[in-house]
């Protein structure tokens, strides 16, 4: 694989520069953790050119929700290499040992690091990777029938553009906000997602009533720093939540071999059908809260019991919202919101109560809501759409080495990095599969195994005995060991 020519701005306009200025084996997409972590790993195969473009200046990871005291819900060793390379120099023990806190790290005897530790981990890391170019945003990307190379429209942060080339595209841009239909009608002062959260403290300040919608680890979170805010003088808080507890994620050890990628290769291999209801009955693999955050907000609420005139609270799991509209306020709060709390202007869900199937009113003042992110098709790939085949639900189907299906020839390949819960299973967004995802798409652009995958990872057998030879099955004279 021959290194690239320096890359030279095209004309202004792109679309007429006769050629790209530069042919990589790789370009990514995104600069998230799945995508730093490749370049983390390719940049120590040598004859692999592979750069990854991202359209903001600098690496931030979850800012709207980077509270001071929020852990991460993997251990430090699910980093960006450890789990397919141990000794690469970029990893968070290597980070560790460059900033002189490896002593002070084993002696906490913590290993789950906060998530500001590991968002400094993660720009320590970018710092020393000079195929990370920040300030390039993808435009659009198309396949060249004649070379099968992956065609990149580029613009830099001061207008210029550029056209690169590729043989394989690596889309590593994440998942965006989700929001449920019976939200999408409420005005930007009333609702905003957690992700937002900490960028949108000015409407937090001006609201008496806060509710969250939605469960998971995010809205557990901001549970917590609403009941704060509560016990200092702050608004009243409900926390409406679908399913019918408030659950934790199990982490109990073999259902967590359902993480490992020994499980996932057993989901890929499943029909569909299967995977779809496995993925909805598995949700506490991935939208559960971690039991110490569950025991804070546990602790919050026993500390609300010693204090007087404050704000109510309420908790009501097992309801769905069916609507929400602005609201003039007038009147009770239809008897939904806890006892003594006033009417407030400003928004109106209509929810049921799914065990009785009572439907009721709750008035708030602003709706956060915890209701998670979704795969996301860039605008950038809209040249490649009519390309990729789609299984029975519309979604791209992904091969076992995370490469979606094309209808073109060339041996180029696109890869998904993240998003593909559907055919990977429950554990294709966690961080601890990261790195296995990417040396398993090194692999396979490269056709030779540059890191050796894990053999066995789970002590569980998922898939069923292999056939027996009919002259070895029960009843047919051949001794059987019980």
């Amino acid at each position: 694989m021959s290194r690239p020519a320096p890359e030279t701005p095209d004309a202004p306009d792109a679309s007429r520069a006769p050629g790209p200025a530069a042919v990589h084996d790789v370009i990514a997409v995104g600069c998230g953790p799945f995508n730093l972590g490749l370049a983390a790993l390719a940049s120590t195969v040598d004859d692999l050119d592979l750069v990854v473009l991202e359209e903001t200046a600098e690496l931030h990871w979850h800012r709207g929700m980077m509270f001071d005291d929020a852990s991460m819900q993997v251990n430090f060793l699910a980093d960006l290499v450890t789990l397919v390379a141990p000794t690469h120099p970029l990893s968070f023990l290597a980070y560790l040992h460059d900033r002189d806190r490896l002593y002070p790290f084993t002696v906490r005897e913590n290993f789950f690091p906060s998530r500001v530790e590991y968002e400094d981990y993660l720009r320590w890391a970018a710092a020393r990777l000079p195929s990370v170019r920040f300030s390039h945003r993808v435009l659009a990307v198309r396949r060249d029938p004649a070379s099968g190379l992956f065609v990149t429209e580029v613009e830099r942060a001061d207008g210029t553009r550029l056209r690169l080339a590729a043989r394989h595209l690596v889309v590593g841009t994440g998942t965006a906000p989700h929001l449920p239909d019976a939200l999408t009608e409420l005005p930007e002062e009333r609702l905003l997602h957690t992700g937002e959260f900490l960028h949108r403290g000015a409407d937090l300040d001006t609201a008496d009533h806060v509710t969250v919608v939605g469960s998971g680890q995010s809205g557990a979170e901001v549970v917590i720093q609403l009941l704060e805010r509560n016990l200092a003088g702050g608004p009243a808080v409900s926390w409406l939540s679908r399913t019918p507890s408030f659950a934790p994620l199990d982490y109990t050890r073999l259902v967590l071999e359902m993480t490992t990628p020994d499980y996932m290769r057993y989901f890929h291999g499943l029909p569909e059908a299967t995977r779809d209801r496995l993925l909805a009955e598995q949700w506490q693999l991935y939208k559960g809260v971690s039991a110490d955050t569950l025991a804070a907000v546990h602790e919050l609420l026993y500390r609300r019991q010693l204090r007087h005139g404050l704000r109510p609270v309420e908790l009501r799991p097992g309801v769905s919202v069916l609507s929400a509209a602005t609201d003039a306020g007038t009147g009770t709060d239809g008897g939904t919101a806890p006892d003594g709390a006033p009417a407030t202007a400003g928004v109106l869900l209509t929810c049921r109560h799914r065990d009785t199937g009572r439907t009721f009113e709750h008035r708030t003042d602003l709706v956060v809501a915890a209701t998670g992110y979704r795969a996301r098709t860039p605008a950038f790939l809209a040249a490649l759409e009519p390309l990729i085949r789609r299984d029975a639900a519309g979604r791209p189907v992904v091969g076992a080495d995370h490469a979606v299906a094309l209808d073109t020839g060339g041996a180029g390949k696109l890869f998904l990095a993240g998003t593909e819960l559907h055919s990977h299973g429950a554990s294709a967004p966690n961080l601890d599969i990261g790195a296995i995802r990417n040396a398993t798409i090194l692999n396979a652009v490269t056709g030779r195994e540059v890191y050796r995958l894990p053999k066995t990872t789970a002590f569980t057998d998922f898939a069923p005995p292999p056939a027996a030879p009919a002259d070895s099955l029960p009843g047919t004279g051949t001794a059987a060991d019980v």
